[in-house]
């Protein structure tokens, strides 16, 4: 007892020496605190912010995160850096609440029992308190804005749609559902979960399920969102079976996104949203040179280092990118010491030497070399 309540008392010392998040400067992201309620029952959302560079306004898109197994205090605050680019690109501004007990948020999860539907209705009031805070930017366009939900983020979602918010024109559900084994005929639950928030919805959803999902079996899948559509739902289902090893994780990874942009492109023009990229700022050349894959000294020939290139830019922090004199390349992001991975990455099948071209947002590369 006396060894584990020690261990509690250093919890926020190793919080404070592991020093503040690194936040990717290329989409202005910001952590800040949302107050949801005040006085004894308050509690502060843990949110991370990105935007375009400029004023604005500009569109907002709400990202709704699952629930990973364990303890929900323990889950790493969720950006989707794939999917939080993409719209930055286009000009969106994204916002990624951590709901009450939620890494660094304050409150407890509540866990509901097993009332699936409740659950959902209770993780929204957050959601509504994100968008709160949201509105009253002067860079946020409150007139502009859509949710968006990953497995228990996308049950969230379409529980937030059961109830009218001024400026939201629309939901995306990307592999939605809360999987509750403890409790019996938890399948069935949650299609009736859906199909009580198709009765009660009040907009346009867009849903992403594949066949190979860890969560949710095919069967289920096809009863959720033929309940959802039967109460009166709006939704349109996009089946684009298997993804790797575990189609739950799709709208996480880089390749999922050529599956599901295309779609959510789709979607956002009917609504009258921006789909078309930004162009680069004259004044961030900076940041034109470390986009420019063609620029880079030996691999401008070369389709596949270019391929990897874009992996290492969509990368999060810490990452590295490194260049041999053969055309051969390697990348690393996390972990320990990614400019060291990336190196021997690269020198994996060729005797010729690698040097690091960029780390993080900084071609390390002299410039005459690169000239």
């Amino acid at each position: 007892m006396r060894s584990m309540l020690a261990f509690l008392l250093m919890l926020p010392l190793l919080a404070a020496a592991a020093g503040p998040p690194r936040l990717n400067r290329a989409l202005n992201e910001q952590v800040v605190m949302v107050d949801n309620g005040n006085g004894l029952f308050g509690t502060e959302l843990e949110t991370t912010i990105f935007k375009p560079d400029g004023d604005g306004p500009f569109p907002l898109v709400v990202i709704n995160h699952g629930k990973e197994f364990g303890n929900p205090r323990f889950q790493p605050r969720a950006r989707y850096i794939v999917a939080s680019r993409e719209f930055v690109r286009r000009g969106y501004v994204v916002m990624i609440p951590m709901r009450g007990g939620f890494s660094r948020s304050s409150g407890g999860y509540v866990e509901g029992g097993c009332n699936i539907a409740g659950n959902g209705l209770e993780q929204a009031k957050d959601v509504r308190a994100a968008i709160d805070h949201a509105v009253k930017l002067p860079y946020v366009d409150a007139q502009r804005i859509i949710v968006i939900g990953q497995s228990h983020g996308g049950l969230t979602t379409m529980a937030f749609g059961t109830t009218p918010y001024p400026g939201v024109l629309g939901l995306i559900n990307f592999a939605g559902g809360l999987r509750k084994e403890s409790c019996t005929g938890w399948e069935g639950s949650l299609v009736d979960a859906f199909a009580d928030y198709g009765k009660a919805g009040r907009y346009r959803s867009l849903w992403f399920y594949g066949d190979n999902d860890s969560y949710w079996p095919r069967k289920t899948i096809d009863e959720m969102y033929a309940a959802h559509v039967a109460a009166g739902g709006r939704a349109r289902l996009v089946a684009y079976g298997s993804f790797k090893g575990d189609s739950h994780g799709m709208f996480s990874n880089q390749d999922g996104l050529a599956i599901w942009w295309p779609e959510v492109e789709k979607f956002l023009a009917e609504l009258a949203l921006p789909v078309a990229l930004l162009p680069m700022p004259p004044a961030d050349p900076d940041g034109q040179r470390l986009a420019a894959a063609g620029k880079i000294p030996f691999i401008a020939d070369h389709e596949r280092c270019r391929r990897v290139y874009q992996l290492f830019l969509d990368a999060d922090y810490p990452r590295a990118f490194a260049v041999s004199g053969k055309g051969r390349c390697g990348y690393a992001w996390g972990g320990e010491d990614p400019k060291r991975r990336s190196i021997d990455f690269c020198r994996a099948k060729t005797e010729t030497e690698c040097k690091l071209y960029a780390v993080d947002d900084d071609i390390v590369w002299s410039q005459e070399q690169v000239n």
